[in-house]
């Protein structure tokens, strides 16, 4: 009996670390930190653009990794070809071909919708998994169910993304990182928060005190430096140069533990943002931690 009572508690102890395992972190490759993080550029910062010109972009900004998002042309050759979860293999081959020839690494994908329905949630996941990506970003709350068994089947990590405060849709809430912790509560710690810094100050908060609240369920950041505090028009601005206190969050981030990437989503001056996105980058890369 205590053979068969040690051997029920081997197997118990194996299956409890297996689940541990499958629900551990998913992480990026080291050799795409930049610094202590792992920057680089949401392709939407380069939407006059095409797919291949954000990777190039990127790659020319300092940036390792990148985020993209849906509906993005592929590239001059072929600009009816749009780029998103319902690419062909095709053309996600050629994608994977022009990180490699730039040394970016595709670790994000969003913001995207993602429906109720598991079949069509699955194609998300299944472009996610083909890229080797992190993470996926959206807004859809109202899917936690099939995003949440979609994660666990998929190993793929979802961040719920904040837009700013809407004065006309009291309904909208996902500015308030409290409801973001009430939609996560107690579900999968791969769903978290895509938190964007920027849409936090726009909507009147202060970004240290929302990754605070968000501890332990940050997935991803959209980090933004504005030039004005509660604007709804304020517009980014190099990190450092704004009121939005970029090296306090990343002292945060850092002091949290914070393992996923960082990207500029740089939404000003469009076509002449690679310096200012730059800029950014490289206070990233030499920001030094504070106790």
């Amino acid at each position: 009996m205590i053979k068969i009572n040690h051997l029920l508690g081997l197997v118990a102890g194996l299956a409890a670390a297996i689940t541990i395992q499958a629900q551990a972190e998913v992480k990026i490759p080291k050799q795409y930190k930049n610094g202590e993080f792992f920057i680089g550029c949401q392709a939407y910062s380069f939407n006059h653009y095409t797919v291949y010109e954000a990777i190039e972009k990127t790659a020319e900004t300092g940036g390792k990794v990148i985020e993209f998002y849906p509906g993005q042309p592929l590239s001059k050759d072929e600009p009816k070809v749009k780029w998103d979860h319902n690419a062909s293999d095709e053309t996600i081959a050629k994608v994977k071909a022009k990180l490699d020839l730039h040394k970016i690494k595709a670790v994000n994908y969003g913001v995207v919708g993602i429906p109720k329905d598991e079949a069509e949630a699955r194609k998300v996941f299944q472009f996610a998994k083909k890229l080797g990506l992190r993470a996926v970003t959206t807004e859809s709350t109202d899917a936690i169910d099939t995003i949440e068994k979609m994660v666990k089947e998929y190993d793929v990590m979802v961040g719920f993304h904040d837009h700013p405060k809407q004065a006309n849709n009291p309904k909208y809430r996902m500015w308030d990182p409290n409801y973001i912790i009430e939609v996560t509560k107690d579900r999968d710690k791969r769903i978290g928060a895509c938190a964007d810094t920027g849409h936090w100050v726009r909507s009147g908060l202060k970004p240290v005190e929302c990754l605070r609240i968000l501890k332990g369920r940050i997935i991803s950041s959209h980090l933004k430096d504005l030039n004005e505090f509660d604007k709804g028009n304020a517009h980014d601005v190099p990190y450092g140069e704004g009121v939005s206190d970029v090296p306090a969050i990343l002292n945060e981030l850092y002091s949290q533990g914070f393992k996923g990437n960082i990207s500029v989503e740089y939404e000003h001056n469009w076509t002449t943002s690679v310096p200012e996105i730059t800029k950014c980058i490289t206070f990233v890369r030499e920001f030094k931690p504070t106790k």
